[in-house]
């Protein structure tokens, strides 16, 4: 892989590093196996890399409704 910013090369286990996650994470974020990352690691990753976190991510919505955000809509209601 190489980086926008200077060209280098960059490595999985650098990658890992920079994330703080195992080099099996980012060889299976790399094939396709795995398609999430927590939010510390995408960033680690893309800054390492020199891309814009969304050149290589898209945002997902919530899965479960945020438990605050209903009180708070409840209330108002």
């Amino acid at each position: 892989m190489k980086r926008t910013g200077d060209g280098k090369d960059v490595s999985v286990r650098d990658l890992a590093a920079a994330a703080g996650v195992h080099p099996s994470k980012i060889g299976h974020l790399r094939s396709g196996i795995r398609s999430t990352a927590t939010a510390h690691e995408a960033e680690a990753i893309s800054r390492r890399l020199g891309v814009d976190l969304l050149v290589l991510w898209a945002p997902a919505g919530r899965t479960t409704p945020d438990p605050e955000a209903a009180a708070l809509i409840g209330a108002t209601a």
